[in-house]
């Protein structure tokens, strides 16, 4: 995996604040995230074969921050999809979750349709991104599946990494698979070839209790390495779902366009299906283990985006979708480390002599005054370049008088 000083600079930051949890149960490890208000229903994300608790970082951000709590997990080694059910269902009893509301994506999507099917009472709502209802096509592209626990590591690396569409991409498109990439470095074999089992082991999702009013759709337009075919038979499925349709964003929406995910989550989803954010409660786990909200000074809070992936961390509603390729520009935030750049400041030593100051004081602040002016030249529009050039005038003309009157 790419080291972290050659990430993302607003990953390198989510680092920096949001805690990584690792817990055993029974035979199983756990690797999360787990962050904003703990009276809140959380919100779990669960990622496909090439993702991690990692990959769900800009909604980790985002989402807290307007007060509901989110939970992004690492799939267990598992390998058919009732031990999923059996080791999700206790992950939820020792975080104390009764409740939940899924995120999946491709086949975090599927585990999440499947939890639901087996334990219907605890999922509240679902919101499926590039998935699909059974797993035949992919167990028919796999034939050697059996073998899949003696194969190398590297191969098995190959073969996902295959799926992902390669070639000339939009910078951020470009930008969410390297990420993914990465990720994918950081896999073992057994966890590799746990997840390829689970996409490729013949299953189907069932019916579930769930109403579709409560089931939000988001899918992407462009190439993903899903089937558009079962991708339809996922909206056939759920006629009255709600849908979030993008029209790009590739394999990795949650990456790559996380303005647009964040809004279809927030306002389209959880608002809908009745989740209330607590604001007043925004507060998370830092890695010394103190309770405090993200920013505890508002000077510390990044307003634009880092990095290459151009997501900003801000307190407001994301941008709508018209407008979320727009929000990667700059907006010219100040440096938390002295002055905006845009203006210049003197700290003078206080003087211990007469309180009238002498002729060459007024000389030394006169001086400072033009250069302060001549640096914002350089910075300050064409329009009031008149303006401060009659200015100088008159600090040259102070001078002057000063100095006759002096004399």
């Amino acid at each position: 995996m790419k080291g972290l000083a050659s990430a993302p600079g607003d990953y390198v930051y989510f680092k920096s604040q949001v805690p990584l949890h690792k817990i055993s149960i029974g035979s199983k490890q756990w690797r999360y995230y787990d962050f904003g208000p703990k009276s809140v229903p959380p919100l779990i994300c669960l990622p496909g074969i090439a993702g991690t608790a990692d990959v769900y970082y800009k909604q980790i951000m985002s989402l807290s921050l307007k007060g509901y709590r989110v939970i992004s997990l690492d799939l267990p080694r598992v390998w058919n999809h009732l031990e999923w059910v059996h080791a999700f269902e206790k992950f939820l009893d020792t975080m104390n979750v009764h409740h939940v509301h899924l995120y999946g994506t491709s086949l975090g999507g599927f585990l999440a349709q499947i939890f639901a099917q087996y334990r219907p009472r605890r999922v509240k709502s679902l919101v499926l991104s590039n998935t699909f209802l059974n797993t035949e096509k992919f167990s028919a592209s796999m034939p050697w599946s059996p073998v899949v626990g003696w194969t190398p590591s590297f191969l098995l690396k190959r073969y996902i990494l295959t799926g992902i569409r390669d070639g000339p991409q939009e910078p951020f498109i470009a930008d969410s698979v390297d990420f993914v990439v990465g990720q994918v470095e950081t896999l073992s074999r057994d966890d590799l070839s746990s997840r390829l089992t689970l996409n490729a082991a013949a299953a189907s999702v069932g019916p579930l209790l769930l109403s579709d009013s409560l089931v939000t759709i988001m899918d992407t337009n462009d190439y993903c390495a899903i089937p558009q075919s079962l991708k339809d038979q996922v909206s056939e499925r759920y006629p009255g779902a709600r849908r979030a349709t993008m029209k790009s964003g590739g394999d990795f929406p949650f990456l790559s366009r996380p303005d647009e995910v964040n809004l279809y989550l927030q306002q389209l989803h959880l608002r809908r299906v009745g989740v209330e954010p607590k604001q007043d409660q925004i507060s998370g786990t830092s890695k010394d283990g103190n309770a405090g909200s993200l920013y505890e000074n508002e000077d510390d809070n990044p307003q634009e985006g880092h990095g290459s992936s151009g997501s900003h961390f801000e307190s407001h509603e994301p941008q709508s979708s018209s407008n979320a390729e727009g929000s990667h520009d700059n907006n010219g935030s100040e440096n938390d480390d002295g002055p905006p750049k845009d203006q210049v400041s003197f700290d003078l030593p206080e003087s211990d002599h007469d309180p009238q100051a002498s002729g060459s004081e007024t000389c030394l602040l006169t001086i400072i005054s033009i250069s302060a002016m001549a640096s914002g030249i350089i910075l300050l529009p064409e329009q009031v370049f008149s303006s401060i050039h009659f200015m100088i005038q008159l600090n040259l003309g102070a001078l002057y008088t000063a100095k006759t009157l002096k004399v």
